[in-house]
């Protein structure tokens, strides 16, 4: 009985064998499901974890870029004002030197220029007229010792 017993033997632990890797089979199987399973839910919450780091990130993106336009904003306005200031004293200075230099000013200018429109107007009324108005025309003037000279403004009597 001897070889019987050694088969029967060999052949328990081949069945032994057999159900142990088939244990270890279901049993990998099993923790492959419950991976699966787990694997999700940890996906779905690696997501949502994900979507919150992401809003939060925004908002803190949106912030940080709300404050920075605040403070460029106020950099711009400090720095137009300061602009304006400089401008304006730079225009005085410039004014003061060409005042001091004999420069006459925009409005002395025009003030002049009126002037020498109305003076140029009242010589024209002063003018001896011919009679079609042509200079080449114009009769001569005769000038007698001791009479003014016609050429001389300031001897013209209105």
């Amino acid at each position: 009985m001897e070889p019987n017993t050694s088969t029967t033997t060999d052949k328990n632990v081949q069945d032994d064998l057999r159900d142990s890797a088939h244990r270890i089979w279901l049993a990998g199987l099993g923790a492959l499901a419950a991976a699966g399973e787990e694997g999700a839910k940890a996906f779905s919450r690696l997501v949502d974890r994900g979507r919150d780091l992401e809003n939060k990130g925004k908002d803190e993106v949106k912030a940080t870029t709300d404050k920075a336009k605040e403070q460029f904003d106020k950099a711009k306005d400090k720095a137009e004002g300061t602009f304006e200031t400089w401008n304006e004293k730079f225009d005085e200075m410039l004014t003061r030197s060409l005042h001091r230099l004999g420069v006459p000013s925009r409005d002395e200018i025009h003030t002049l220029t009126r002037r020498v429109e109305e003076l140029t107007a009242k010589i024209e009324q002063i003018k001896p007229r011919t009679p079609t108005g042509t200079p080449a025309e114009a009769e001569a003037v005769i000038v007698t010792p001791g009479s003014p000279d016609p050429t001389d403004p300031a001897k013209i009597i209105a």
